[in-house]
């Protein structure tokens, strides 16, 4: 029996990355989670031992460091590309690299109806995404870029039901014409180019897209919320192919409080925060652009 080593990466995980920018009294911060790894021929690194051909993972999170300097944070995707390019350039026998990037940001403090200019706190829960993939295995270099945001609770306190569903032996669920909706949303979406994009704009528009949808829709299930949500982004963002969404449902449960002689007229419930259903969807353009790699090694997505 003979065995052969299969598909394999390595890299650096989590190196955080804050940058502050000092240029002028009012100073800047950019807080990011960056990931790094490398795809090729590293079979005798695994096989023999032999890592003449491996780009240290230490070399790869001090380059992260470097570069936070040397080029600037004016984006998680510029930034991600930048690092990417520069391991392939120094690898010869990668042929993909890959740099996830996560960015927490920080508001100013606010102090005398003034924000601060030195001074900040850290805005809790959303967290900025963007996964960069590099390949120069074929005749043509390609680039992905799949940006999005994880950790975004959202809910509605009325306008959403639940009701029609397959029932079996099994089922207890009632149907409610009238429930609260509520997920902590992760969302990504690939990029058709990596050219001319506003990285930044293109994040706050989509965000303000995702949010307008899931206030206005009335919803008939999370599922018809997502596609909604999906269909408005790519229907006013040309530059996005597809959006992918994980959407755990954050279940909210009336209480019964009528063995105290109390009505509940839907006002007082429980979170429960497990088990959930959990809510994964993809809407992308009849007809699109192939993915490649992009997804790859993304997890949480169908």
């Amino acid at each position: 029996m003979t065995f052969v080593l299969g598909p394999n990466q390595y890299g650096k995980a989590e190196n955080r990355v804050v940058r502050i920018y000092r240029d002028t009294a009012r100073h800047e911060i950019r807080d990011l989670n960056v990931s790094s790894a490398l795809r090729g021929d590293f079979t005798d690194a695994h096989v023999t031992g032999d890592q003449a051909n491996v780009l240290p993972t230490d070399t790869q999170k001090n380059t992260a460091f470097a570069f936070a300097k040397q080029h600037g944070i004016t984006s998680p995707e510029d930034y991600a590309l930048a690092l990417g390019s520069r391991f392939l350039d120094v690898t010869p026998a990668a042929t993909a690299s890959r740099v996830e990037v996560e960015e927490y940001a920080w508001d100013r403090i606010d102090v005398g109806g003034q924000g601060h200019d030195h001074a900040f706190a850290r805005r809790g829960g959303e967290v900025r995404t963007t996964v960069v993939t590099q390949d120069r295995s074929g005749d043509t270099p390609r680039q992905w870029v799949v940006s999005g945001l994880k950790d975004l609770v959202i809910l509605k306190s009325t306008g959403s039901e639940f009701k029609g569903f397959l029932q079996d032996e099994y089922t207890t669920l009632q149907e409610a014409d009238d429930r609260i909706l509520a997920t902590s949303l992760v969302a990504r979406w690939r990029y058709e180019t990596t050219e001319g994009v506003d990285w930044n704009k293109s994040f706050d528009d989509i965000r303000t897209v995702l949010l307008e949808t899931f206030a206005t829709t009335y919803s008939h299930a999370l599922q018809q919320s997502l596609y909604a949500m999906g269909s408005a982004v790519l229907e006013s963002h040309p530059e996005v192919a597809e959006i992918k969404f994980s959407a755990p449902n954050k279940h909210h449960f009336l209480v019964d409080l009528s063995p105290f002689g109390v009505e509940n007229d839907g006002e007082v419930f429980i979170a429960a925060d497990r088990p959930y259903g959990l809510i994964e969807a993809t809407v992308q353009r009849e007809g699109g652009s192939d993915a490649g790699d992009a997804w790859l090694t993304v997890p949480g997505f169908c």
